[in-house]
């Protein structure tokens, strides 16, 4: 972080603050520095760090967690206004956006993917299948969560990946809800996309983007189905 001009304004503390969330020094779920270590940081006093902090806060890529901290919440001001329509979505509708965004997000993966990127996936995997013999649904979510992030964030798009962020928290929120509700056999259908899920990985890995493509395209595509159908049954 650079250190800014005691005669500065508040908005060179924004666009500091703001630098780090968007170069992904501070990523989202990441705790911020607090006041005095900001303020040491920046060279700026203690009121003008925490108005800025606050600025941020209203512009929603910062949260402030009593007894925690601040945290990282979004990385645009853009992605606040997303989050807001994504958590008053329907499920089917996410699922969709889901299949227009992720299929072509493997792709992406599959072309511009380094070595480093394919250890995180492949230990992101290494997650997902720990938490599916867990039983434990809200683990499950987060660890298959996680390794779909990181299919996004292989592909270096850095619009994708706001938006990806924009859309987590409604995302985690639906896919722990569904897991709880779903049947004994579709929850089996589900947990066996791990299988899916390794041999797109292992498309990534090769550089295949149209096999990784149509991978994800089959697994959203039996998401969506599924939902479709479930809302059929309810009408």
């Amino acid at each position: 972080m650079r250190t800014v001009a005691r005669s500065g304004l508040i908005d060179q503390i924004i666009t500091s603050l703001s630098d780090e969330i968007h170069s992904g020094r501070w990523k989202v779920g990441d705790k911020i520095p607090n006041e005095t270590e900001l303020t040491e940081l920046t060279g700026a006093s203690r009121n003008t760090v925490r108005e800025a902090v606050q600025a941020l806060v209203h512009a929603g890529m910062l949260e402030r967690r009593q007894g925690s901290g601040t945290f990282v919440i979004s990385s645009s001001d853009f992605g606040s206004a997303l989050d807001r329509c994504f958590s008053r979505a329907e499920l089917f509708d996410i699922i969709e956006l889901r299949l227009a965004l992720e299929t072509t997000a493997a792709r992406l993966a599959a072309r511009r993917r380094t070595p480093e990127d394919v250890a995180q996936l492949c230990a992101l995997l290494d997650e997902h299948r720990a938490a599916i013999a867990s039983g434990d649904h809200e683990a499950e979510t987060q660890a298959i969560v996680a390794l779909r992030r990181g299919i996004v964030a292989a592909g270096h798009n850095k619009v994708y990946i706001q938006v990806y962020d924009s859309l987590l928290p409604t995302l985690i929120a639906q896919t722990i809800q569904w897991l709880k509700k779903a049947t004994p056999e579709f929850l089996a259908v589900v947990q066996s996309f791990h299988s899916r899920y390794q041999a797109l990985v292992g498309a990534i890995a090769e550089g295949d983007d149209e096999t990784s493509f149509q991978i994800m395209s089959d697994i959203l595509t039996t998401l969506l189905e599924h939902e479709q159908a479930q809302l059929s049954a309810a009408r």
